[in-house]
């Protein structure tokens, strides 16, 4: 911790010494007590990690598969704050331990089955939207959820053997998460 947050720190913990010691407080004390408070909550907002991305596969398309699952990258990139999300890979690497929300949509022609599926760490499988075929047109489809990720876990958005995705500048098909608080 900085010398700038352990300084109104230590002044807000004497002060409250004083006040449980059952010291009557002057009008002056209590507006400086209340002031280093609202600076010491100043401070740790100052001090928060701002995290936050967005991203779609914009103009690409439609991706397809027959043989084997494809990492979905991404790379029209439409917010990206604390640059956690790396739009080279398609992965979100959380920069620090906390809760984030997480979430996806996909869009594909309905002729073939749509499949958008999130893994952390490369391996476990957070989150799935998948569609059959359903006759001419298109299908959408969403999930989000809050996570609890640890400082350096990974997520990444994979599209499933024998499936779709598609997305054009309209951005159809997403990828975006916020932190919500650290921990």
């Amino acid at each position: 911790m900085s010398v700038k947050v352990l300084l109104p720190l230590a002044l807000l913990l004497i002060l409250l010494g004083v006040a449980q010691l059952g010291s009557a407080q002057s009008p002056k004390t209590s507006e400086l007590l209340q002031k280093l408070r609202t600076d010491l909550e100043e401070l740790k907002t100052e001090h928060s990690p701002k995290v936050a991305f967005a991203a779609s596969l914009g103009g690409n398309g439609l991706q397809k598969t027959t043989s084997g699952s494809k990492d979905l990258i991404y790379r029209d990139v439409l917010t990206n704050i604390g640059q956690a999300y790396n739009p080279e890979t398609g992965v979100f690497t959380a920069p620090v331990r906390g809760v984030y929300y997480v979430r996806f949509t996909a869009n594909a022609p309905t002729e073939y089955p749509m499949s958008a599926v999130m893994y952390r760490n490369n391996a476990r499988i957070e989150l799935i939207a998948h569609e059959q075929p359903s006759g001419p047109g298109s299908d959408t489809a969403s999930n989000g959820a809050a996570l609890l990720l640890e400082k350096g876990d990974t997520l990444k958005m994979v599209l499933w053997h024998e499936t779709q995705i598609w997305d054009n500048s309209n951005h159809h098909s997403t990828f975006s998460g916020f932190l919500l608080f650290p921990l």
